[in-house]
């Protein structure tokens, strides 16, 4: 009996200490997404300012840098908008991040301007085209669907320079507000408007867009270790972009709280949790957070080309992005790839019933693993699948997101960090 219930107290006790603290997960996810980050992006410090949240946690929980520093800085080009955008249709204002948003790569400029909607024949008659493209654009707003935005390089370089004389350029989108995060600017200024927002004779509009190219921003990725207690120059590595989009002036940002502050709690919380002596792992463990994913995985790309130590002794590296959901299961790409490390995945899943699901793609260039991918690394890249629909929106705020399958999700991570180790 005494037996049974020492046996059941050693259960009970790691249960508990692998269990979630979700409140510090809420927290660190609303920290992140909070307006103080503005958007984790590249006005108002937004990625310094994170990028030192996240070295001060390293260092609270114990972590060695790998490096002289627990930054690990580069340089890159990026388009900022450093004023909220104004638009009035007919006298009518839109409001900037609900019914119309800046293009990432627009140029700066403001005014008032001629509605002159594209006549999408252009791209079919050349006696159409050349009758619409005889007249003159300097004083006009030239407004066209984003279906067709996608066959401007299609026109004739002679008239592609003759839209580029427009003062603005409108964009219609029927679905959400998306933006990204762009390295060069367009010699316009360009707004993406909600189709259901524009109304449908509009005559005049009246604007202002102020955006600046840096073409040498400083940023940072941020990494921190656990020295392995059996093979510590073997390493297992965690990853997680920390930047989002930023923001457009001080008045409109883009939180981010899905993307990617959702995956980046996660990193914090398995860096928490293998800082702990009685968690300390046989291979070092490895925890970095990528700076300008959403610029193109400069991040990732830029540590891959200067690592810290040897790619070659990567056993195995897991990217963290988008861990906000999973009530329909979890993506693993590469699963495909790495067959049998995705088979072992599995079947800890579902001797535990974690999730639902797992699903498995094959190679996709859409996050931080990639990188690592391409130069030999063996490399997931897990996302949850289900619940909240906003992305790269300023919906993306913490509220929304469920976390129904967090918890699950850390014990999955560590379940096949440990078989990993054995």
């Amino acid at each position: 009996m005494k037996r049974v219930f020492l046996l059941l107290l050693l259960c009970l006790w790691s249960s508990l200490s692998r269990s979630q603290d979700m409140a510090r997960v809420r927290q660190t996810i609303d920290t992140l997404a909070s307006p103080f980050m503005h958007g984790r992006g590249y006005i108002y410090q937004g990625d310094a300012k994170a990028a030192a949240y996240l070295r001060n946690r390293f260092v609270a929980l114990g972590l060695q840098p790998l490096d002289s520093s627990y930054f690990q800085h580069f340089r890159m080009p990026v388009n900022r908008i450093l004023a909220t955008p104004q638009l009035q249709v007919d006298g009518q204002a839109l409001v900037p991040g609900q019914d119309f948003v800046a293009q990432a790569a627009t140029g700066s400029g403001a005014g008032r301007a001629r509605v002159l909607p594209l006549d999408t024949l252009v791209f079919s008659d050349t006696t159409v085209a050349q009758k619409f493209f005889a007249q003159s654009f300097k004083n006009k707003a030239i407004v066209y669907a984003q279906k067709h935005a996608r066959r401007l390089h299609l026109l004739p370089k002679p008239f592609q320079r003759q839209l580029n004389q427009a003062r603005l350029h409108v964009i219609l989108q029927s679905g959400p507000l998306l933006t990204t995060v762009t390295r060069q600017q367009q010699p316009v200024p360009v707004l993406e408007v909600l189709q259901k927002a524009w109304p449908g004779k509009a005559k005049k509009v009246t604007y202002s867009v102020e955006a600046d190219l840096s073409p040498q921003h400083q940023t940072q990725n941020v990494i921190a270790f656990v020295k392995g207690s059996v093979q510590p120059d073997s390493f297992l590595v965690f990853t997680a972009h920390y930047d989002h989009l930023g923001g457009q002036g001080k008045n409109l940002y883009f939180p981010g709280a899905n993307d990617n502050a959702s995956g980046t709690a996660m990193l914090l919380e398995l860096a928490a949790y293998y800082s702990r002596p009685q968690h300390r792992p046989s291979y070092s463990m490895a925890f970095m957070a990528f700076a300008a994913e959403e610029a193109g995985l400069l991040g990732s790309f830029y540590y891959v080309q200067h690592p810290l130590f040897p790619l070659q002794k990567i056993r195995f590296l897991v990217n963290l992005d988008l861990l906000g959901t999973g009530e329909a299961g979890l993506m693993v790409v590469n699963g495909r790839v790495h067959e049998h490390e995705f088979k072992l995945l599995q079947k800890l899943n579902e001797q535990h019933n974690y999730l639902s699901q797992l699903k498995s793609r094959g190679k996709a260039a859409n996050s931080d693993h990639y990188p690592f991918s391409e130069a030999g690394v063996p490399a997931f890249f897990l996302y949850t699948l289900g619940g909240t629909s906003a992305y790269h929106h300023t919906d993306d705020h913490p509220r929304q997101l469920p976390l129904t399958h967090f918890a699950a999700v850390f014990q999955l991570l560590t379940d096949f960090a440990a078989a990993l180790q054995q």
